[in-house]
């Protein structure tokens, strides 16, 4: 294995999200959001055509420190400002959740939070970490969401696995009242939890899921696959991406006692799909990745689904 890649394996430069700012000694959501420079109003304007004409229906959310335009959103539009709308996760810590970071995303079209739950998971012998990350958006796209982020805390790989029996995602309501935060909270645990426990049914019956090489490498192929009908250049490059892919299952030092496997499959696409550098990266990569953790990694989810099918 040549020096490079094994560096690859041994070396985490960065959280396995590399965003944000550090917030984890704020008291309360109000002084984590002002440490991470999200302590800023959004403001509607009305929307004219560059003659000076009235857009009637339509309103321009336009942040207040700077004047950038965050979006544009119909009149019905209500805004959530960033205090409000992670204000209900101060009941959160004292069930023992902890803010770790914050920032925004595309220019600040949204905002995030990261919290760290207490609890210490063992699913298949690999202690995993679970995260809350809960996001707002200022241009119309989403309201404020909850998503689930486990991590396995040897390597830094998510896990944020589509299940079909608990929710990965949720949506958090903007709730003024005082009794209504304590619900949203409990309810936000309650489905974090959920969403744990079937995690680990999940990886339990990944890791009875016995794959061959010759499986594994068909598997492989099936994202990064290699045709006569295909320019040089894409050959070239789907080799390269799909050597990478086959170091991180079979050269792995974390994956190496753990047998050849689904949970091994999973935990090398997942390792590939959230710490590989593209064949082109955008000044948006670590944003666009960021975001597909909240979302879903379409790559991991794939991976998923195929383990299953081969089951």
């Amino acid at each position: 294995m040549s020096a490079n890649v094994e560096t690859m394996f041994y070396v985490r430069e960065k959280p396995w999200h590399g965003l944000g700012t550090m917030v984890a000694e704020a008291p309360a959501s109000a002084d984590a959001l002002i440490w991470a420079g999200l302590d800023w109003q959004v403001l509607q304007n009305n929307v004219q055509t560059e003659d000076g004409g009235w857009i009637a229906g339509y309103k321009a959310n336009v942040r207040s420190t700077d004047g950038r335009v965050l979006g544009i959103v119909s009149d019905r539009y209500k805004v959530v400002q960033n205090q409000d709308a992670f204000q209900f996760t101060d009941e959160l810590l004292g069930e023992g959740v902890t803010y770790e970071t914050a920032g925004s995303l595309q220019m600040g079209r949204k905002v995030w939070m990261l919290a760290r739950m207490p609890q210490r998971y063992i699913i298949a012998g690999d202690e995993i970490a679970p995260y809350l990350v809960i996001m707002n958006s200022h241009d119309g796209s989403s309201g404020v969401k909850v998503a689930m982020t486990p991590i396995r805390v040897v390597c830094q790989n998510t896990l944020n696995l589509a299940l079909n029996s608990a929710n990965r995602v949720w949506a958090a309501r903007h709730t003024e009242n005082v009794m209504s935060r304590v619900r949203e909270a409990s309810e936000t645990l309650r489905l974090a939890e959920l969403y744990m426990s079937e995690l680990g049914r999940g990886v339990d019956e990944l890791a009875k899921i016995k794959l061959s090489d010759r499986k594994v490498l068909d598997l492989m192929q099936t994202f990064f696959p290699v045709s006569e009908e295909m320019s040089d250049t894409q050959k070239k490059n789907n080799l390269r991406l799909l050597e990478d892919l086959k170091q991180r299952y079979w050269n792995a030092p974390d994956l190496a006692d753990m047998g050849k496997n689904g949970y091994r499959f999973i935990n090398a696409v997942s390792d590939f799909a959230t710490h590989a550098d593209p064949i082109r990266k955008t000044k948006s990569y670590n944003e666009n990745l960021f975001l597909r953790t909240i979302e879903g990694n379409p790559m991991i989810d794939k991976a998923y689904k195929m383990v299953r099918a081969a089951a």
